[in-house]
């Protein structure tokens, strides 16, 4: 080991099957090899958050809570870190404070120890209630920033973010490249910069997307960063992360030695170059390097996901209309970084601008949603004329929107009833009650098994006819909860964009 070494998270148990492989791997297969992860010594192990909450439940069957119980027991050497969305939590909309606190509570009594928080807009507020909570809990707040490109964000905007997150108690700052937007040389410079400014450790989160992982990796070793994340070779790149082995490699020969064993680390990665073979199924198709993200800023599973979108509809030949279309609206909508749930609000408006041949004919209630204010404060000012289209003269609120949110607790436990065994069921309810009850009844009734695969193959189909485009008007119209419009994301296709990976996902 070095005399500075670099520490590793490790996103093999998250980010990486999120980014490549649509959030579907089972716990049953992170199982026989966690005694061996548990053996390498990782700064921390990220396994939980981001889409794997719904999705366990959704499409895998799975109690999302007894996942960590599960992995503890045979990893309890290593730190767990979750990814946590602020005032989000684990969803697409704002939740109560009392939900989110339930939840936080919860999380860490189960086994997360570091919480990665972060907000869609870089909205501290959004994220003061989620630290304030893990701070309280004894468990390790990571303040994260969404990096991003655009007129109103730099290197000295994002480093006074950071003071303030600081100042809030983040016992550790993050640069979270969720789209792999992140030069070598601005990594280099952000990293230095941070380091003079910021008492407390950086970590840097990146994706291979275009092709700058490793680049910007080491710049900002050399800028003296604290961790970084990688993944196993078996689920790095593309849209992934960076490869851990290669990094331990590669600084074998300097004072930043990991000194992590590569022998393991290699028989780690076989297993799970095996286990990828049973997902093939839900592979993005992306094989290499996507330049479009640098041009579009668009992270790669957004990419990949918009031309299964667009081949729906029969609309594949106007891909490059809506690339084009993406960078226009976000710069209407006040430059919000594209990450869950502003990546989905952007490309969703975008797509319906160029198919229905006229821009903001219709605007999803999530548009307007956010144009009130109601996912917190954009970077920018949205544009006087989108404005006056979604909302007329209705006043934007200038407040923390969770301010306006009653409790939720107490309601989801009175409605979801005998069907919650455990405070963690009536959290989940209060989430995805929509997906939690059709779970909990399944659970109920003690179906799995063969069960299991109908109702994943059910929801799949379910998702597909949600978007035809006959649905477009009448979901427009109507009030929806987050991402119930005709052009939502589906799940099995846009997980790695729900994370912004490639995310946040």
């Amino acid at each position: 080991m070095g005399e500075n070494p670099v520490r590793i998270c490790d996103t093999i148990l998250r980010d990486a099957h999120q980014s490549l492989l649509a959030t579907r791997m089972r716990t049953d297969d992170m199982l026989p090899i966690a005694e061996k992860l548990d053996q390498v010594g990782y700064w921390s192990v990220e396994m939980w958050g981001g889409a794997t909450f719904d999705s366990a439940m959704r499409f895998l069957n799975e109690d999302p809570w007894e996942r960590i119980r599960k992995l503890k027991a045979r990893m309890p050497n290593t730190p767990f870190q979750m990814l946590l969305r602020g005032q989000n939590v684990v969803g697409y909309k704002h939740y109560p404070d009392d939900v989110l606190e339930r939840f936080v509570v919860n999380a860490h009594e189960n086994g997360i120890e570091v919480f990665r928080v972060f907000d869609a807009l870089n909205d501290v507020r959004n994220m003061r209630r989620a630290m304030e909570v893990v701070k309280r809990e004894g468990a390790h707040a990571q303040g994260a920033i969404c990096y991003t490109i655009s007129p109103v964000h730099n290197v000295d905007s994002f480093v006074e973010m950071a003071r303030v997150l600081e100042g809030m108690g983040a016992d550790t700052i993050c640069i979270k490249d969720m789209a792999g937007l992140l030069s070598p040389y601005v990594a280099h410079e952000l990293v230095g910069r941070l380091k003079d400014e910021i008492q407390v450790p950086i970590h840097l989160h990146t994706h291979y997307t275009s092709g700058m992982a490793m680049a910007a990796v080491l710049k900002a070793v050399e800028a003296a960063v604290d961790i970084v994340d990688t993944a196993i070779s078996a689920l790095a790149m593309v849209t992934s992360q960076p490869p851990t082995e290669t990094l331990v490699r590669i600084l074998q020969e300097s004072p930043r030695d990991t000194g992590l064993d590569l022998a393991l680390l290699a028989e780690i990665s076989h297993y799970f170059s095996e286990v990828r073979k049973r997902y093939a199924a839900f592979e993005s198709g992306m094989r290499g390097v996507d330049v479009n993200v640098l041009q579009f800023q668009i992270p790669g599973g957004m990419l990949s996901n918009l031309v299964s979108q667009l081949r729906e509809q029969g609309a594949e030949n106007r891909y490059a209309e809506v690339l084009a279309e993406v960078p226009r609206v976000r710069e209407e909508l006040g430059y919000p970084p594209l990450v869950t749930p502003s990546s989905q609000i952007v490309g969703t408006q975008a797509t319906l601008n160029v198919i229905l041949g006229e821009r903001y004919k219709v605007i999803p209630a999530e548009v307007k949603n956010y144009v009130r204010g109601y996912y917190g404060r954009p970077p920018a000012e949205i544009d006087g004329e989108v404005r006056r289209k979604a909302i007329g003269d209705e006043e934007p609120i200038d407040c923390r929107p969770a301010d306006l949110i009653p409790p939720g607790m107490e309601q989801a436990r009175t409605e979801i009833g005998d069907l919650a065994e455990s405070e963690e069921d009536v959290i989940s309810y209060a989430l995805f009650p929509q997906v939690a009850r059709p779970f909990l009844e399944r659970r109920q009734h003690g179906t799995g098994g063969k069960e299991a695969l109908v109702a994943a193959v059910a929801a799949l189909l379910v998702q597909r006819l949600e978007c035809r485009p006959a649905a477009v008007a009448e979901n427009a119209a109507a009030p929806a909860s987050p991402w119930k419009t005709a052009w939502r994301p589906q799940r099995g296709r846009w997980a790695s964009l729900l994370e912004g990976a490639g995310g946040t996902r």
